[in-house]
C-alpha cells in the first residue's frame, strides 16, 4: 500500500512542471444532509446540483481537447458539519449530446464510476482541514478525445460525498442547527511526458454502485451473487474491467469490520479474486482529527490494521480490474459473489461498480449495449428453482455435475428439482435475446 501512495504522489508531482494542463471541475462545492430535502441555497457557476450530496459539471469541448495521456485526478474534501466517516465517489457521466440538464434518475444517463473514497472523521475546528485523494485515470484519455462519444454524449464529472450533521451539531463547536456536511473539489492534471496515449474505442458500463447483500438484494437467495448479463455486437480485443467494491455494516459483527475473500467471473471463468484491506491505516490518522474508534489514540501496527480492516477512513479505494485478450461478439455474465459474507443481523451492503474498455474493428457505443440482471432462488432449493428478468425466459436446463441434461423448460420462469437426489446441479438459463448463462444449483 506504501509503494502505491507513493506512485500516486509521484504521478501527481510529476503532472506540476509547465507541460502539465489543468482543468478545475469543481472548487469548493458546499454539500448538504443526505437525508434533508434538497437545499435551495444558490449553486455554484457551471453546476448543477443533482442531490444535497451530488454535483455535476460538463466538460467543455476545449476541456476535452486539452487532456494529455497522463491523466491524475484529484479530490479534495473539506470538514463541515459532519465529523463521521462517509463515502463520496466521481462518476463519469455521459448525456444525450445538447441536452440542457439532467436529474439523478435520467434514464438517458450512462454513467461509470471512475474513484471512490472514504472521508476521516473529521472536526472543522482542528488542522488539517481537508484531505486529498489521488487517482490514475490515464484510461480515460481515449474517451475524453473519442469523436463518436462526443457527437453523441456530452461528457460530465459528478461528485458525490454523502454525509448528515446530527453527530456534529451536538460534537463539535459552531455546527449546531447546521446541515452543511463537507465541501468538495475535484481536479484534473495531465501531461505527455513518459505517457503512451490510451487507444480504446469501447467503454461498457456494467454496474454501477450497485447494492449486494444476502437478505434482500441479491441474485441468488440467501447467496452474496450478483449477475449481470451485457451483449457486444462486435469482438473486442485488449478488455479492460475495472471493479471498485467496498463492504459496508457498521454493526457488531458487520461486513466492514471482516476481511472476506471476492470473486468475479466472466463466462463462468474465474478472472478475479481479492480479499479488501490488509494495510496500515496509519497514514492517514493525520487527517481523522475528530476522536474515533478506528484510529484510537495510539497507532496501532500493521498485524493490528490487518487482522479486521477492509479500508481506510481517509483513503481512497482501489480500482481493481483484469483484462482478457478477446471476447467474442454476443452474450456475456459477469458474476461477483461473496461467498462467506454474513451481513450480522441483516445489516450492511457492498456497493459493487464494473465498466470495461477495449478495442473493436467497429465503433461500440455504450448505447449499445445492453445489460440485463437476473436473479435465482432459492438456492439450495427443496423442488423448484426460480429465475426473475426483465428478459423473457427462453429456456432452463438442468444437468448433473457430470453433464448429462437431466430436464429442460421452454418459456417458463422455473425449473423443479424435486425428483432428483440431493447434491450440486448446474442450470443453463437462455433469455429470449439469446442471452446464456449457467449457475451452480444445491438440491436439499
Amino acid at each position: 500500500m506504501y509503494k502505491k501512495i507513493f506512485f500516486l504522489n509521484i504521478l501527481l508531482a510529476s503532472l506540476f512542471h509547465s507541460q502539465t494542463n489543468q482543468v478545475n471541475v469543481i472548487s469548493q462545492a458546499t454539500y448538504y444532509d443526505g437525508y434533508a430535502a434538497t437545499v435551495s441555497d444558490p449553486v455554484p457557476a457551471g453546476l448543477i446540483r443533482l442531490s444535497n450530496t451530488k454535483y455535476a459539471r460538463k466538460l467543455t469541448d476545449a476541456e476535452l481537447d486539452s487532456f494529455k495521456a497522463k491523466i491524475a485526478m484529484r479530490v479534495t474534501i473539506g470538514a463541515l458539519c459532519d465529523n463521521y466517516d462517509r463515502l463520496g465517489s466521481v462518476y463519469l457521466a455521459m448525456i444525450p449530446k445538447n441536452q440542457p440538464t439532467y436529474t439523478i434518475n435520467d434514464a438517458n444517463v450512462k454513467r461509470i464510476e471512475v474513484g471512490r473514497y472514504i472521508t476521516p472523521f473529521m472536526n472543522k475546528n482542528r488542522s488539517p482541514l481537508e484531505v486529498p485523494y489521488t487517482y490514475d485515470l490515464s484510461n480515460l484519455y481515449s474517451v475524453f478525445h473519442d469523436t463518436g462519444l462526443r457527437n453523441t454524449y456530452d461528457m460530465y464529472m459528478e461528485l458525490d460525498v454523502f454525509g448528515v450533521p446530527y453527530a456534529a451539531q451536538t460534537q463539535v463547536a459552531g455546527c449546531s442547527g447546521r446541515i452543511d456536511v463537507f465541501s468538495g473539489t475535484l481536479n484534473f492534471f495531465s501531461t505527455n511526458a513518459g505517457a503512451t496515449p490510451s487507444d480504446y474505442n469501447t467503454i461498457v458500463p456494467i454496474l454501477t454502485y450497485n447494492t449486494l447483500n444476502n437478505y434482500n438484494n441479491t441474485d441468488v437467495a440467501g447467496e452474496t451473487v450478483r449477475i449481470v448479463n451485457f451483449n457486444l455486437p462486435n469482438p473486442v480485443t485488449n478488455a479492460r474491467f475495472y471493479v471498485i467494491s467496498t463492504p459496508h455494516g457498521a454493526n457488531s459483527g458487520g461486513e466492514e469490520y471482516v476481511r472476506r475473500q471476492n470473486y468475479t467471473y466472466m463466462d463462468n471463468v474465474q478472472v478475479l479474486t481479492y480479499t479488501p484491506g490488509g494495510i496500515s491505516c496509519e497514514p492517514y490518522r493525520v487527517y481523522n482529527t475528530q476522536g474515533n474508534g478506528i484510529y484510537g489514540t495510539v497507532p496501532k501496527s500493521l498485524t493490528e490494521w490487518t487482522a479486521w480492516n477492509n479500508w481506510c477512513p481517509g483513503n481512497s479505494v482501489p480500482v481493481r480490474g483484469f483484462t482478457l485478450p478477446n471476447i467474442a461478439a454476443g452474450n456475456h455474465t459477469l458474476k461477483h459473489t461473496i461467498p462467506t459474507a454474513v451481513f450480522n443481523q441483516q445489516q450492511g451492503d457492498v456497493y459493487l461498480s464494473v465498466y470495461m474498455q477495449g478495442k473493436s474493428s467497429a465503433v461500440l457505443d455504450v448505447k449499445d449495449i445492453k445489460t440485463v440482471d437476473v436473479s435465482i432462488y432459492p438456492n439450495p432449493t427443496s423442488d423448484f428453482v426460480n429465475i426473475r428478468s426483465k428478459e423473457d425466459i427462453a429456456s432452463i436446463s438442468l444437468f448433473s455435475i457430470d453433464g448429462k441434461k437431466l430436464a429442460e423448460t421452454h418459456k417458463e420462469n422455473r425449473i423443479d428439482l424435486s425428483p432428483f437426489n440431493t447434491g450440486i446441479y448446474f442450470v443453463t438459463i437462455v433469455l429470449k435475446d439469446g442471452i446464456t448463462f449457467k449457475h451452480k444449483i444445491i438440491k436439499k
